[in-house]
């Protein structure tokens, strides 16, 4: 509910539905980069001055989570990652976690959940090379812009 004074100085009441993202003010972002089995997708949205990054793919999971803090005394951004068992989605989690905070130099939680059945070498190579090409594209076209 909103309370507001009317035109007369009289409290009244108004009961208005809105997204999560108008409440929390956030700015949200969709990327997609690659075709097939290795096309990956990048949401992004800002919670308050902190941002949360979701990489996936058709197969979204949480995989990985890390997140990247920005030290302005050191210059430096770190990142911590807890991965579930048996996933592998900490290498695209830490990095992009790592490049966005250092970008941004603000925190942020990136969430990485890509899964292809019986995956080879070169589709790795590929959905790497996806992902690392959308966090350039969030760090330098979008995120730059502002």
């Amino acid at each position: 509910m909103i309370f507001f004074k009317d035109g007369q100085g009289l409290w009244t009441e108004e009961i208005k539905f809105v997204t999560l993202q108008e409440w929390l003010g956030m700015n949200k972002y969709e990327l997609i980069k690659g075709t097939g089995r290795t096309k990956i997708s990048l949401s992004a949205c800002h919670v308050g001055n902190d941002l949360v990054v979701c990489i996936y793919n058709e197969n979204a999971h949480i995989g990985a989570v890390a997140v990247g803090e920005y030290d302005h005394r050191e210059q430096r951004a770190s990142t911590s990652v807890i991965t579930r068992l048996g996933h592998k989605d900490d290498a695209v989690a830490q990095q992009a976690a790592h490049a966005i905070s250092k970008y941004t130099k603000k925190p942020v939680c990136v969430i990485a959940g890509i899964h292809i059945n019986n995956i080879t070498e070169e589709e790795i190579n590929q959905v790497l090379e996806n992902a690392r090409g959308l966090i350039t594209e969030l760090t330098s076209q979008t995120l730059g812009s502002q």
